[in-house]
């Protein structure tokens, strides 16, 4: 209920920086990976880490925009009191996105070598590309898990947790690319176990915190299912936001794929050049997801004036960061 009640400044920003720290800690999977066989793998290692660290990532982007669309349905559900249409929303978003999830893993997975070629890997890091692109798309479904659970905690006004569950893999990641990695030499493949391991992890976490965490809304087991209606209603709210990320994601595939065909050194210079972008573009995206819960939960309360002037107040601030 602090969304919509009281200051704006103050509930926002507590809500909107552990966005940040999490997309941040999100973030490290790739770039940690990348790090690690930058000082203990070969050129063609880092090359095969960019590539597929970007394929993966502009995945993860349009499916974390999908996701949202959970947590603006189930913001405006609670704004507006309904709390068993909130359940509804919760129930019938586990079982599309799982499903989803599974879809994303089995295609991925099973044309890691098709999307390699397709981002002209050079020949030097082609095997170690594919296998990177191959281990992370069998692995979509704990990621794409990992983001719907997030937009529940978000849609019900809670970052902290998700930031939590995500600090503790993000440790887990790194210290599993240093074991595989750096001891056993395992090169790309190693990191994207690592990523892998730890995205499930995160995943688990969450689920053990909503087993014992009180939601605001009643959930049954035949919740739990497909809801044509719910469904239209969740992609309507986050096709938008999934297109947005899943274009801007493309725009530096398409970059990679030119600088690709230069060798396997360019593509690993700009592939680290490509990661300290995406953490410059973390803070819109951290402010676009707080506004989106935000905004829902006023919306559904019919508190517009608020939702407008806390909206007001992520374009400021969130501009303000970017100038710094």
């Amino acid at each position: 209920d602090s969304l919509t009640q009281g200051s704006i400044l103050k509930p926002l920003l507590k809500f909107a920086v552990p966005v940040i720290f999490a997309l941040i800690l999100q973030s490290l999977y790739g770039a940690v990976d990348l790090m690690v066989a930058g000082q203990f793998s070969t050129s063609a290692d880092v090359s095969a880490v960019a590539t597929g660290s970007q394929i993966m990532q502009t995945l993860t982007g349009a499916v974390a925009g999908l996701s949202m669309g959970t947590t603006i349905l189930i913001g405006q559900q609670l704004g507006n009191g309904n709390r068993s249409g909130a359940g509804r929303t919760f129930g019938v978003s586990v079982f599309f996105f799982l499903v989803l999830g599974l879809v994303l893993s089995v295609v991925i997975g099973l044309n890691a070598g098709f999307l390699s070629n397709l981002m002209n890997a050079p020949e030097e890091a082609f095997s170690q590309t594919v296998s990177y692109v191959s281990i992370c798309g069998f692995g979509l479904i704990f990621i794409t898990a990992y983001n719907l659970l997030g937009s529940l905690f978000r849609g019900l006004g809670n970052s902290q947790l998700p930031l939590l569950s995500v600090a503790i893999a993000a440790a887990i990641n790194i210290g599993l690319d240093l074991l595989l990695v750096a001891v056993f030499h395992m090169g790309a493949m190693g990191a994207a176990v690592a990523t892998v391991a730890s995205q499930t992890v995160s995943v688990l976490i969450s689920v053990v915190i909503i087993l014992k965490t009180t939601l605001p809304f009643d959930l049954n087991r035949k919740d739990i299912c497909f809801d044509g209606k719910v469904v239209k209603k969740v992609v309507g709210f986050g096709a938008p936001l999934a297109l947005a990320d899943f274009l801007v994601g493309l725009s530096f595939l398409i970059i990679g794929a030119i600088v690709n065909s230069l060798g396997v050194l360019a593509s690993a210079g700009v592939g680290v050049a490509e990661k300290v972008c995406g953490f410059i573009m973390l803070v819109p995206s951290a402010f676009s997801q707080s506004m989106a819960a935000f905004v829902a939960q006023n919306y559904g309360a019919g508190k517009m004036d608020r939702a407008h002037k806390g909206l007001a107040y992520g374009i400021y601030i969130s501009f303000g960061i970017g100038v710094f």
